[in-house]
């Protein structure tokens, strides 16, 4: 049963974003301010059918930590479902992603107009002064910038090891800096199509202390992040290997 509810969510989530793609043509055309609300609601929609289909339930701690401003989300990754459920978490949010996702047909297009801060990994310091230049207008903005510092998904319970981009973005943004983890990969992992029954659980931790420089950051994010876990009985990361 499981794996025919997975499938039936593959579909709708196919079918789903392939109408709202072509749906959005408009929006591109005469309303791109209207691309963000478009966005959150295509991501609404995503997460209702995997609840729904997948019997999985979503439950976040620590809302309360969250600024009214802009700040930034340093998030572990372990699933696709990182990548949706910050849409609707939060008023004004921006995701720091790859810049090869907005080649992807239909969506694509729509990730630049919405406001996501596309990264050339290869691009270097070129690649970091535009990185700085989008988080400048995002903070402007009043968004609220999710990261994943760890540059990948990783499956729960894997050695925590920060890249120093989001180091980078908070001495210069100096924006508070929040730890976020969960077990999404335990439902929906790297590279699952099956996703399982059960509860994704996020966890939204304390601001890090202002100030920190990368030295004392990654490690910061690392400690934050282990204390998260284990105060909500979720995967314990390994040792970091942060350098």
């Amino acid at each position: 049963m499981t794996v025919l509810r997975a499938l039936a969510f593959n579909l709708y989530f196919i079918l789903l974003t392939i109408v709202m793609g072509i749906m959005a043509f408009p929006i591109r055309l005469v309303a791109p301010g209207r691309a963000l609300a478009y966005a959150r609601l295509w991501t609404a929609l995503t997460l209702r059918g995997l609840c729904r289909i997948c019997n999985i339930d979503i439950q976040v701690s620590g809302r309360e930590n969250l600024p009214a401003g802009p700040c930034l989300l340093a998030c572990q990754h372990q699933s696709m479902f990182d990548t949706l459920v910050w849409m609707n978490l939060v008023p004004r949010p921006t995701y720091v992603m790859k810049r090869e996702l907005e080649r992807i047909p239909l969506v694509g297009p729509m990730l630049r107009l919405s406001g996501m801060i596309p990264v050339d990994r290869d691009g270097k310091a070129r690649a970091l002064r535009a990185l700085l230049a989008e988080a400048d207008r995002a903070v402007s903005d009043n968004r609220q910038i999710i990261i994943f510092p760890e540059g990948t998904r990783r499956p729960p319970g894997a050695p925590i090891s920060l890249q120093p981009g989001i180091a980078a973005l908070s001495g210069h943004t100096r924006v508070p800096v929040i730890p976020v983890v969960t077990d999404a990969g335990l439902h929906w992992g790297p590279n699952a199509l099956v996703k399982q029954p059960g509860t994704i659980h996020i966890v939204i931790g304390a601001p890090l202390p202002d100030g920190l420089r990368r030295a004392q950051l990654l490690p910061a994010i690392g400690a934050a992040w282990r204390e998260l876990c284990a105060d909500h009985a979720l995967p314990l990361p390994a040792p970091d290997t942060t350098t």
